[in-house]
């Protein structure tokens, strides 16, 4: 008689069953490294993300794409950019009429130092006259025997026709213009309608105006005038050459105003 084998259940070994263990293992692995990216990314570096902001909107500026060259990648103008490339602040109110009206006024102080020196040369006053740019403004600088006999302050008739030169161009000129006298270090004479080198600076200055408004009908308000004496010397006070050049009256065109 035969015998029955009793029906037993296939065994799954253990290794088997924890299988899976395995792949949660690795998901969850694969989670926490994706959050730690996320959280890695959320620190930005504010000046690192500036220049890769700037380095691709330069990309789509001037690289080959459909994008229009000067505009962003949503088709609209890139904020701030110039036409150099530069970013900057957008201008505040009124801002760009300023500065149209600083480069307007800077166009007229070059033109008019262009026009001076070219009539200095062809009348040829190089030793009597100079004109020159300096931050302050256009500086045109008048010899004083050219202007005045030693030690007096009434102007000599040849200086009329510079003096009428320039009256003809200031009306041009959004700008004030300053008259100073300047001296050298020696003493007025004895006998002189002057008390110091301070009242004879101050009245040529003053003569140098008188014409301006008396005679070439200038308005008053356009002219401010400056005595400096010797305080401001161009060269040392030691020898005649040097003092003849310290004596002088200049004649500043000026820059927003500003003295």
């Amino acid at each position: 008689m035969k015998r029955k084998r009793r029906f037993r259940p296939h065994r799954t070994s253990e290794a088997g069953l924890e299988r899976w263990l395995i792949t949660y293992a690795d998901l969850i692995t694969l989670l926490m490294i994706f959050f730690v990216v996320l959280y890695a990314m959320s620190k930005i570096d504010a000046a690192k993300y500036e220049s890769l902001s700037k380095a691709l909107q330069l990309e789509f500026r001037n690289g080959t794409t459909f994008v229009p060259k000067g505009t962003g990648v949503m088709g609209d103008a890139i904020p701030g950019e110039g036409k150099d490339g530069k970013y900057d602040q957008e201008p505040k109110p009124g801002e760009d009429e300023a500065n149209r009206d600083a480069a307007q006024q800077e166009q007229d102080l070059q033109n008019l130092l262009q026009v001076v020196r070219q009539y200095i040369g062809e009348h040829h006053l190089e030793q009597q006259v100079r004109a020159s740019d300096t931050p302050r403004g256009i500086a045109i600088t008048l010899n004083d025997l050219f202007l005045f006999d030693l030690g007096k302050a009434d102007l000599k008739p040849d200086a009329f026709p510079v003096l009428e030169k320039l009256a003809s161009l200031f009306p041009l000129l959004d700008a004030k213009v300053s008259i100073e006298g300047h001296t050298d270090d020696l003493p007025v004479q004895p006998g002189s309608l002057f008390q110091d080198n301070w009242g004879l600076s101050q009245a040529r200055s003053v003569s140098v105006i008188r014409y301006f408004v008396n005679s070439a009908n200038l308005p008053p308000d356009m002219f401010i005038s400056a005595a400096y004496a010797d305080t401001r010397p161009v060269a040392p006070n030691d020898s005649e050459v040097n003092r003849q050049k310290n004596r002088r009256v200049e004649i500043v065109v000026l820059r927003d105003d500003k003295r």
